[in-house]
């Protein structure tokens, strides 16, 4: 049985109850594996290029169209979640984006690949909001941010093995065998149908739309009425930044070690894994600042330290300044998207969570989109290499997050109800 809100006689992990705990698990790995799906694209795309004989900037705006296309995924997603539940999405998500990246495997020609990962773009918008939701609603209030931050630390997993995998065995099967393991992860959709259920306050707030014949139709236009649009338009810049920092930091990281530098897939994977692992920890620890000092604090001090890390690694030639910035680089840049669940999930009320978190979150893959093609663009236009256009979009984005999050509200020790907010 859960523990009442305040109460902490009990350690925090015997809090939640079974189920709270299974849908967290289904959130987990859901998010796990689709970052594996998309991960694993930005270590191939050299070789990519130089199969198919096209621009490096060309395969660069694969990468961007399926960030894109995120957001058709992540608004169908959450209405699907806001309207059915939060289970069918996911379980559709997960099959999706597998199938997608198994497919994208066999490509024939360049342009057969930029359609399946176009289509993989769909499927992976569609978890984030439906698994977030899932997991936030029913998590008790007193380690909601730690455990988003462990939630959304799992991105740095599914990259890890990626990168893990790509070191150890892309010389024996290839970029095409690469994304062809990207088809394990639909296994994992016969374990959210057994064991996960739908959370209490969902299943109340659509009794009550239908009891009260308020029913929610059009979830994506609410959050634009006037009681919700300031939220909306704040957490839109604050993820556009997110995600315009994240990929200047990683899209094309990678693809500077090949390109400019000549380092091996083997000795180019180390940094990258160990980003990812420090990330997922520190995600972890920043979470845990977020339920004791705020969910703002917990992003916009990290955001802060980002910016003077980014020279120590870009600036340098040598691999083990390289390897060790960019592994610092990690607990704070890479890092600062622990309250991303929780931060989002408590600022809109339950008809509308899915769909304003899902449009919030991806809408900022739009604007991430076009960071990989514009850094190798002005890489090649104004014969610099990756290092000048990755610093600079490093040090605009975490100083854009951190204004952001000073204009927005502190939302740490929010209860999720049923109640009617909007309908």
């Amino acid at each position: 049985m859960a523990v009442p809100a305040g109460e902490t006689s009990v350690a925090w992990w015997r809090e939640p109850t079974k189920d709270q705990w299974y849908a967290w698990w289904a959130a987990w790995l859901g998010w796990t594996l689709d970052a594996f799906d998309f991960t694993v694209f930005l270590l191939i795309m050299k070789p990519i290029a130089d199969e198919f004989k096209v621009p490096l900037t060309d395969v660069a705006f694969v990468l961007t169209v399926t960030l894109w296309m995120r957001l058709i995924g992540a608004v169908a997603s959450g209405w699907l979640a806001d309207r059915v539940g939060r289970k069918i999405p996911l379980m559709i998500s997960i099959l999706w984006y597998s199938a997608a990246n198994f497919v994208a495997g066999f490509s024939p020609t360049f342009m057969f690949l930029f359609v399946c990962r176009a289509f993989l773009g769909i499927g992976m918008g569609a978890e984030w909001p439906a698994g977030a939701a899932l997991a936030m609603e029913q998590w008790p209030i007193r380690s909601r941010g730690f455990m988003s931050g462990v939630l959304q630390g799992s991105w740095g997993i599914g990259f890890a093995l990626s990168s893990l995998i790509f070191g150890l065995f892309f010389t024996q099967i290839g970029w095409r065998g690469m994304l062809w393991v990207g088809v394990l992860p639909a296994l994992s959709v016969f374990y959210v149908r057994k064991f996960v259920n739908e959370p209490e306050v969902w299943v109340e707030n659509r009794r009550r739309q239908r009891a009260e014949s308020r029913e929610v139709r059009a979830p994506l236009i609410s959050i634009f009425k006037p009681g919700m649009l300031l939220n909306t338009a704040l957490a839109c810049w604050w993820m556009a930044s997110n995600f315009v920092l994240y990929y200047s930091l990683t899209a094309l990281f990678a693809t500077h070690l090949q390109k400019d530098l000549g380092m091996s897939p083997a000795l180019l994977s180390i940094p990258i894994l160990f980003f990812n692992l420090v990330g997922f920890v520190a995600m972890s620890f920043w979470g845990w600042v977020g339920d004791a000092l705020g969910r703002r604090w917990a992003m916009i001090i990290p955001a802060a330290i980002a910016v003077p890390i980014a020279p120590v690694y870009l600036l340098h030639t040598d691999f083990t300044w390289i390897a060790t910035g960019f592994i610092v680089q990690g607990a704070f840049g890479g890092a600062l998207y622990s309250q991303l669940p929780s931060y989002l999930s408590e600022r809109f009320p339950t008809e509308i969570r899915a769909t304003a978190a899902g449009f919030c979150y991806h809408q900022g893959a739009i604007w991430g989109g076009f960071v990989p093609v514009v850094l190798a663009f002005c890489a090649e236009y104004f014969k610099v290499g990756l290092v000048i256009p990755m610093l600079v979009g490093t040090v605009g984005a975490a100083a854009s997050v951190v204004i952001a999050l000073l204009l927005s509200p502190e939302t740490r020790g929010k209860e999720l109800t049923a109640e009617l907010v909007v309908a």
